[in-house]
Order: structure tokens, then C-alpha cells, then sequence
């Protein structure tokens, strides 16, 4: 079954990771962090959301998905403070209901320091 990798922008200074892989009828997305166009990340916790939204868009896009397709997220936050305005922006760019599976995680750091949220994700994909 071949394998189809999705590389993170130009932009982007990624680990050596794809942004996603798919390999049949799922597409695994790592995690997603809020880098804006021209590589920069928003102090603003909004702002870092709406890339990755951005971002995440274009990974299933190129997968051959979008956001209704997802059957999983994980949600990774460095302030529990930010939780419910996540909940806010994630139900207005994820939804509406049925939502996929979801694990919202507060961890101690992400790897910039700057990061305050990271989307991580799986897709079913439908077959042409």
C-alpha cells in the first residue's frame, strides 16, 4: 500500500517529520503549530489558533480530506486558562456537531517557547 507524505511549508522550520502521512484511507497529522505565513508565531493564543487552522486546512486539503473528515484531534496547551477559549474557536472552526474525538492536554512546554497550542490529528479519507 503505498504511502503518501506531506511535507510542512517552506516556511515552516520543521523537525525532520512530515506535516502528514497517508497511507490508505487515513491521514495522520502531526502536530500543528501556529506559524503564520512567513514562518513567524503570534504572541496572541487567537492568533496561533487561527494558523493552525490555516495550516491544518491545507495538510487534509493535500491529503485529500478536510476538517469533516477527522475522527480524532489531540489538543496540546501550555496554559489551562486558555482551555475555554480554545473550546470557543474549536466548536467555530471545527464544527458544527457531530465533532471528531478530541484529548485536550495541558503540558508543561511545546517545543518553542513561544507555542501555546499545538493540534495534532487523524482523517478518514474517502476513497476517489
Amino acid at each position: 500500500m503505498p504511502i503518501h507524505h506531506i511535507p510542512a511549508p517552506p516556511h515552516v522550520k520543521a523537525p525532520p517529520l512530515s506535516f502528514g502521512t497517508r497511507i490508505g484511507d487515513l491521514l495522520f497529522i502531526s502536530g500543528i503549530p501556529g506559524f503564520d505565513a512567513h514562518g513567524n508565531l503570534p504572541d496572541e493564543f487567537e492568533a496561533q489558533f487561527a494558523n493552525i487552522v490555516t495550516n491544518f486546512t491545507r495538510v487534509l486539503t493535500e491529503g485529500g480530506a478536510g476538517l469533516r473528515d477527522l475522527v480524532k484531534v489531540n489538543v496540546l496547551l501550555t496554559r489551562a486558562a486558555d482551555v475555554a477559549t480554545m473550546n470557543r474557536l474549536y466548536a467555530a472552526a471545527f464544527g458544527p456537531a457531530p465533532y471528531p474525538a478530541r484529548t485536550t492536554c495541558v503540558v508543561v512546554a511545546l517545543p518553542d517557547p513561544k507555542m501555546l497550542i499545538e493540534i495534532e490529528g487523524v482523517a478518514a479519507v474517502a476513497k476517489p
